[in-house]
């Protein structure tokens, strides 16, 4: 057995489940009576998603479909940060999404401290965009596990526990 047993937290989300919810999102926006002649489109960049249209509310309803798909393929809506609406001239909108992956230092700094005041023993040491959570007692790691899961809320980001060894 390992002297230390450690996990770590990370802020991920899966490429192609958000791929297939934008594809699915635009199959509904081409059959959508309300949508269907209002020139939308949804458009997945690397690191953000846009959303164009006719009109705010033609916008609107689609980041409700896209909302929507992407929880029923265990998306976190966390993932998405949303910019506002803005013009883009020839009569039509645009909302831009950037799409968050990976632990921001201050919201790291907020969890490292959580774990610490309620686990003294336990580790969490930042590397990169994760928190790699330590401990010689396994049942402590689950008990900081337990802890994140309950305080998932106060985060602006989704957190996901992997590599626990």
């Amino acid at each position: 057995m390992p002297a230390e047993s450690t996990f770590d937290i990370v802020s991920e989300f899966d490429r192609q489940e958000l791929a297939n919810a934008v594809d699915q999102a635009q199959r509904d926006v081409r059959t959508r009576y309300d949508l269907k002649d209002s020139k939308t489109d949804i458009d997945l960049g690397e690191k953000e998603l846009t959303i164009t249209s006719g009109a705010e509310i033609h916008v609107d309803a689609v980041r409700d479909i896209l909302e929507t798909k992407a929880l029923r393929r265990n998306l976190s809506l966390k993932i998405f940060k949303w910019g506002a609406v803005e013009e883009i001239g020839n009569m039509r909108v645009r909302q831009v999404a950037t799409l968050q992956q990976g632990i921001p230092d201050d919201v790291a700094k907020k969890l490292q401290k959580l774990i610490r005041d309620s686990f003294p023993k336990v580790q969490p040491r930042i590397q990169g965009e994760a928190l790699r959570i330590g401990s010689k007692s396994r049942d402590e790691l689950q008990g900081v596990i337990k802890l994140v899961k309950e305080h998932q809320d106060e985060f602006a980001v989704a957190l996901q526990f992997t590599n626990y060894r």
